[in-house]
């Protein structure tokens, strides 16, 4: 019984660790972007907080309806013509991962990260 404890307590502080490790790599990312060409792109979008296994972080654009969704496996997928609508209720339903893979990914068109 306390084996189970303390491999869920383990597995529990490497998660953590691991979501500590993309934010880090995702801001320098961030900041090495602001260097190239698409800053002004990057610059536009807001960062939308969201708690998810699936996604690590979202930034939308109001002006421009661009949504770039960074997943936990470290990819990046943007998407144009998105409503604000449709970022309010992927970040705050229930499962935000699903709701992306049904509602947001199939939906929107995808362009270059």
């Amino acid at each position: 019984m306390k084996t189970r404890a303390i491999r869920y307590a383990a597995w529990s502080a490497m998660n953590g660790l691991r979501r500590q490790v993309r934010a880090l790599i995702r801001n320098r990312r961030d900041a090495a972007a602001s260097i190239v060409s698409r800053s002004e792109e990057r610059a536009r979008m807001k960062p939308v907080e969201v708690r998810s296994a699936l996604i690590d972080a979202v930034y939308f654009s109001q002006e421009d309806g661009k949504l770039r969704v960074c997943l936990n496996n470290g990819e990046e997928r943007m998407f144009e013509g998105v409503n604000e609508a449709h970022v309010i209720a992927m970040v705050t339903s229930e499962s935000p991962g699903k709701y992306y893979m049904q509602n947001v990914r199939t939906r929107f068109r995808r362009i270059a990260a």
